[in-house]
């Protein structure tokens, strides 16, 4: 069955286009440097595009409390995309990536070392706008980043165990992916000079979104075919990263033994289909649905309280991922008839 993978429609977000192009304007501007190859390999997924979420949400944000964007709007959400941009280039050096948004990936073109070091050059151009924004905000980016890194070494020791819990999961996602969401949305109402009450609350639909961003894109990995995905189905379940919707499969009475029998002895190309099927006839999918209706629900009610057509957008944008979701749990019904 060809459902298709919808697209996250950031459009429905309603920043001005021309905050967006002071955002890529920044970003070019924030690596300038006189040594040519770090300035070309700096720029390098910059001039690839992107979808800029990150930067969209902190625009989304700093509107949701203003009327407009202000210079420090645009330096600070270009800040978090710095450190997105970051994290792709080590991503890459450790995951072996020979391409990153349609272009071969820096360290396939310059190598290892150079790809880490502009990683690191990036982190320090967007510590640096942090900085000059306020103390506040430079303290948010560094904490963020520790956040990031916990996240992300949570879900390394995490690999290839089988009894990894939702609590670790959850812990794992809140850093590595959901931190940097909410920091975005919170340094942009920061910016904008928002009441404190109102930004945490677009803080935490940052978050929230972050969650719900992460728990889809699991889902996909499981449930969405090669020709939706564009790429190999199941390569966490390969790589020993066992998500939410492993997890859950686990618990179920029956299929949870089988499958762990396949995840003790490491899910190959060969074994990758009945894991996957296993998954699939669980009610792993609904169960995910049903968590990420929870961020959902959260998202609609804060974006009611604040009552502006940003926040109402971004609960809507959460709404477009649950729906994601949603069209694939008719593949877990399919498997169990």
């Amino acid at each position: 069955m060809f459902i298709g993978v919808q697209p996250i429609n950031l459009n429905t977000v309603r920043v001005p286009g021309e905050d967006l192009e002071k955002i890529e304007t920044e970003l070019r501007l924030s690596v300038e440097t006189s040594d040519q190859v770090l300035s070309e390999v700096a720029t390098h997924l910059i001039e690839a595009g992107g979808k800029r979420i990150r930067p969209i949400l902190a625009l989304a944000a700093a509107r949701a409390v203003g009327e407009d964007a202000p210079i420090g709007v645009i330096r600070g959400a270009s800040a978090v995309e710095l450190v997105h941009l970051a994290s792709l280039y080590h991503d890459d050096v450790m995951d072996e990536a020979n391409e990153r948004r349609g272009v071969v990936s820096v360290n396939a073109r310059w190598g290892n070392l150079i790809a880490v070091v502009s990683g690191d050059f990036l982190l320090a151009r967007a510590a640096g706008i942090a900085a000059r924004l306020g103390s506040e905000i430079a303290e948010l980016l560094a904490d963020t980043l520790a956040e990031m890194c916990e996240g992300q070494i949570a879900e390394v020791k995490a690999g290839f165990n089988p009894d990894r819990t939702k609590e670790e999961y959850f812990h794992a996602i809140s850093g590595k992916t959901a931190s940097l969401m909410a920091t975005s949305a919170r340094i942009g109402a920061l910016a904008a000079q928002g009441e404190r009450s109102r930004v945490d609350l677009l803080t935490e639909i940052g978050h929230n979104f972050g969650m719900l961003f992460q728990i889809r894109d699991d889902v996909l990995d499981v449930a969405a075919n090669r020709q939706e995905l564009g790429k190999l189905p199941g390569q966490d379940l390969i790589e020993g990263v066992y998500n939410l919707p492993v997890i859950l499969a686990l618990e179920s009475s029956e299929v949870g033994a089988e499958l762990k029998a396949i995840l003790n002895d490491k899910v190959q190309e060969a074994s990758l289909p009945l894991a996957t099927k296993l998954i699939l006839q669980s009610k792993s999918i609904d169960g995910c649905y049903e968590i990420a209706d929870g961020y959902y629900q959260r998202t609609k009610e804060i974006a009611s309280d604040l009552a502006d057509p940003y926040s109402s957008s971004i609960a809507d944008l959460c709404g477009g991922l649950l729906g994601s979701i949603a069209e694939f749990r008719s593949i877990g019904a399919t498997a169990r008839s």
